[in-house]
């Protein structure tokens, strides 16, 4: 069967991944679905924080506040959906270790655990596409002198770091599932906006990949930083990707605007933009089964606005 494309409406809905489960964000709601132990679908919505605030109405500066409130509230729900999908492991006999945590923590401890694995996936990112990338072009200058192309160098190898990631973790069992929820959650919504009734049927024909995706953002992210990035001197390593750190809601807010522009228009620019990050999502995303898209459909299906003129841009 041929794959369609989505057509007609630009929605600003955006959604996300989870175990066993989509989470999805409207205009004024959101809601996650998940796949409970018994295979119902649990559907819980709320109110989106902040909806009227300047900061996420101006340009550049509402790229920067909107990716932090996706990743926390994105964090949130990933964990939320992994105790509810029943991966909280109860079942295991707790170490010595995981019973001295409930001692001393008791009902807090999966919010330190959770809390300490983000600021630890944090300081891996920093160490993945800052601190690696500044330092082997550094030496690799040593060796053999680069010149001015110090920088692409730099941007290529994140770029490298970042596909090589993408393509390891994809082959894992239980990724390769929230990747098929991904596919879900882009065919569900490329359903919605062309036209059509969010059903299983209608929404297996829909493409697994759209423009405005967090893949193409992040692809987006690491070019927008080559250009960026070529201002800061290369005297001292350190110093280079403290720079780099201070520099990069810079390169947020601008990558923000541009995944934007692209989600938002279908011409060739748009196309050319949203190019290689469409190619990325082969990694990112996996053809979802009936069951995952109907677990997307029931995440989308709350958020949706009763008027097209609510879903602006």
């Amino acid at each position: 069967m041929e794959e369609k494309k989505a057509c007609c409406h630009k929605t600003s809905i955006g959604g996300q991944a989870l175990i066993e489960g989509v989470m999805m964000r409207g205009p004024r709601l959101s809601a996650m679905a998940t796949r409970m132990p018994d295979q119902s679908i649990d559907t819980e919505t709320w109110e989106n924080k902040g909806v009227g605030a300047w900061y996420k109405k101006v340009p550049l500066i509402r790229g920067i506040f909107n990716l932090v409130d996706s990743l926390v509230i994105g964090y949130t729900c990933l964990m939320k959906s992994a105790e509810k999908s029943g991966m909280d492991l109860e079942d295991e006999e707790p170490g010595k270790f995981e019973k001295w945590l409930t001692e001393k923590l008791g009902d807090n401890m999966m919010k330190v655990i959770s809390g300490f694995a983000m600021v630890l996936g944090v300081v891996l990112a920093l160490l993945l596409f800052m601190v690696i990338p500044t330092y082997a072009i550094k030496f690799l200058d040593m060796a053999i002198p680069l010149g001015g192309m110090k920088t692409a160098l730099e941007g290529i190898l994140k770029i490298a770091i970042f596909v090589l990631y993408l393509a390891l973790v994809a082959r894992m069992p239980d990724i390769r599932r929230v990747f098929e929820y991904h596919g879900a959650e882009h065919k569900t919504i490329a359903c919605y906006e062309a036209g059509e009734e969010l059903t299983v049927e209608n929404v297996r024909k829909y493409r697994r990949f759209h423009p405005r995706c967090g893949t193409s953002f992040i692809l987006i992210v690491l070019i927008i930083s080559i250009i960026v990035f070529s201002f800061v001197p290369w005297g001292s390593g350190m110093l280079r990707v403290l720079y780099k750190i201070i520099l990069l809601p810079v390169v947020v807010g601008i990558a923000y605007e541009i995944i934007k522009l692209a989600g938002r228009y279908d011409n060739i620019l748009t196309r050319i933009i949203s190019a290689p990050g469409l190619w990325l999502q082969h990694l990112t995303t996996n053809e979802p089964h009936d069951d995952q898209i109907e677990v997307a459909i029931a995440s989308m299906l709350p958020v949706i606005p009763e008027t097209k003129d609510e879903d602006k841009w």
